[in-house]
């Protein structure tokens, strides 16, 4: 069997007397879908923070690819192959959509890193950028201000972001935040279309939208209280007793 992708082992990360992480270990492997969800406080915001390298566990360790990458800050990861959305949208809101992603590529590629000259002059580079604006459902969109998107297009733009960095690892930090029916459902599209088009890229799913979850993932993680309650299928996290208990608020029968 090779090794996963991603592998966090035993993360503890502890503030004041509070554990967040209390001993979190998982692994991702290449070309799955992975969710990790829990009730507000279960320590979800603290353990994508250490795995994308923005917060060091107090103890544990995180490997990408069979590499100890946990004493390494964000753009370390980045340019190893993990990617990271956000919660929060952060977009350069007065630049269009196309300069948006076209920076993005600029900024992994390095073709360009002076202000001084003009990025437009470099067209492979806006060539990828708009190639990655028609993966994520945004082509047409390439002059609109990205401030002035609906907020489903925001987010997806922002996972354009992320794509623009070639990742082998793509961390989606509730991509369906405060959306409606509709744009949820245009979201959970993107991402099996992501899948489809790149069957070796490995998702990280961090959401509270439970139908999305049920429906795109391989796996499924259950964090609760800063501990992993449960991992396993669909169907096996459905028919686990005590995550019916703890987080999905059923009776078990």
């Amino acid at each position: 069997m090779s090794a996963p992708l991603l592998a966090a082992i035993e993360l503890r990360k502890r503030f004041g007397g509070v554990p967040a992480s209390d001993g979190v270990s998982l692994t991702v492997s290449a070309g799955e879908i992975h969710a990790f969800i829990g009730p507000n406080g279960a320590g979800k915001t603290t353990l994508v923070a250490q795995l994308a390298g923005a917060l060091r566990p107090d103890s544990g360790r995180i490997e990408l690819a069979g590499r100890d990458v946990t004493s390494l800050g964000p753009s370390e990861r980045v340019r190893l192959g993990l990617a990271r959305s956000y919660q929060v949208t952060t977009l350069f809101g007065g630049f269009g959509v196309l300069d948006n992603v076209a920076l993005a590529v600029q900024a992994r590629s390095g073709s360009s890193m002076s202000f001084w000259r003009p990025v437009a002059r470099e067209q492979a580079l806006y060539e990828e950028a708009a190639a990655i604006l028609a993966r994520i459902g945004l082509a047409g969109r390439e002059s609109v201000a990205a401030a002035h998107l609906a907020h489903g297009e925001q987010r997806a733009l922002e996972v354009g972001l992320a794509l623009a960095t070639r990742p082998r690892l793509l961390l989606l930090d509730e991509p369906m935040a405060g959306m409606g029916p509709e744009e949820s459902a245009r979201m959970l599209t993107l991402v099996q279309r992501l899948r489809e088009a790149d069957p070796a890229l490995a998702v990280l799913l961090i959401e509270h939208d439970m139908d999305a979850v049920f429906r795109l993932a391989d796996r499924i993680s259950v964090l609760v209280s800063g501990r992993v309650l449960a991992t396993g299928t669909p169907a096996e996290i459905r028919a686990d007793a005590q995550v019916r208990r703890a987080y999905l608020g059923e009776e078990s029968a």
